[in-house]
């Protein structure tokens, strides 16, 4: 479904990055491994991760080039993009997938470990997708497979800095799309559900968490991989601005922002009636917190 095309894939040294490296390679992609090789974290830096997907891309009879520059930096970002054009001469489809987590509750969480966060998730989306849309509004056609999260789809314990991110991201994919429609670029968004770096740090302690996590390591990353290959190539060309959540054998769509209940004033709103006569009325519409992860909950199997 690849055959002739070139894909980005950052953060493919492990993980849902080296499936969906793996599965576009298998598909006729040329691809790019850019990993950093840090940990979880951010810290450190190692070729070794993206050099063992390139050796299991090679072994299958696929090409691919390594680059170890960060996606966190605008600089770092053109690396990337040029490079798929230095080794392949052209660059069809990015897979914003390169992350890090520094979980903390929210009244603890330091300006460092958010800032990290966002430089890595969201302006490292930007930074990458930035660079390629140059190269995709000259050759008409493009695709971007941004990997958000639920986390930021319906928050998550801890992770503000992280959930803040991936919603960021969410976003940043429906602008994408509708700017760069014109040039037959699409962007879509998917949300993995699977067992990872990125995942194993889930508190584990009450025995709902640990049902909750013995669900998730069920979920191996290959899972997610069918579906970025399907949004990257030509049979998605009309499938833009979406967001999917493949879980094991399942895959999901997910809705969008949308007014879901309106109430007018003829004589306009004051803080006393909106408490009198708004409030009640919009009330039994609210989601309450509690049901926030829900999403979780399906048996998956």
């Amino acid at each position: 479904m690849l055959d002739g095309k070139v894909a980005v894939v950052t953060g493919s040294g492990g993980g849902i990055g080296r499936e969906i490296a793996l599965h576009m390679a298998q598909a006729g992609a040329k691809v790019i491994i850019n990993d950093i090789g840090a940990s979880l974290t951010g810290e450190g830096q190692s070729a070794t991760p993206a050099q063992q997907t390139k050796q299991i891309i090679e072994q299958r009879g696929g090409q691919a080039e390594i680059n170890t520059d960060s996606v966190a930096s605008w600089e770092g970002a053109g690396k990337i993009v040029q490079s798929a054009m230095d080794h392949f001469g052209r660059i069809d489809i990015v897979v914003n997938n390169a992350g890090i987590l520094r979980d903390q509750i929210f009244h603890r969480m330091t300006a460092e470990e958010w800032d990290a966060v966002i430089a890595v998730h969201l302006n490292g989306s930007f930074y990458v997708s930035r660079h390629a849309a140059t190269h995709f509004r000259k050759q008409e056609s493009g695709s971007y497979v941004h990997i958000t999260s639920t986390s930021g789809l319906i928050g998550n314990f801890g992770q503000a800095n992280y959930s803040a991110a991936k919603l960021g991201i969410a976003a940043l994919s429906k602008s994408i799309a509708l700017d760069m429609k014109r040039y037959n670029v699409r962007s879509n968004c998917l949300a993995p559900f699977a067992w990872s770096r990125m995942t194993s740090s889930i508190p584990a302690e009450t025995p709902e968490q640990k049902a909750r996590v013995e669900k998730i390591m069920r979920m191996g990353p290959e899972k997610n991989a069918p579906l970025a290959v399907f949004l990257a190539s030509d049979a998605a060309k009309e499938v833009t601005g979406q967001i999917f959540g493949p879980r094991m054998n399942e895959l999901f769509l997910f809705s969008q922002n949308r007014p879901i209940r309106g109430i007018h004033a003829a004589e306009g709103w004051t803080p006393e009636s909106i408490a009198e006569h708004a409030l009640p009325a919009l009330k039994s519409f609210f989601v309450p917190l509690e049901r926030s992860g829900e999403v979780f909950s399906w048996d998956p199997l």
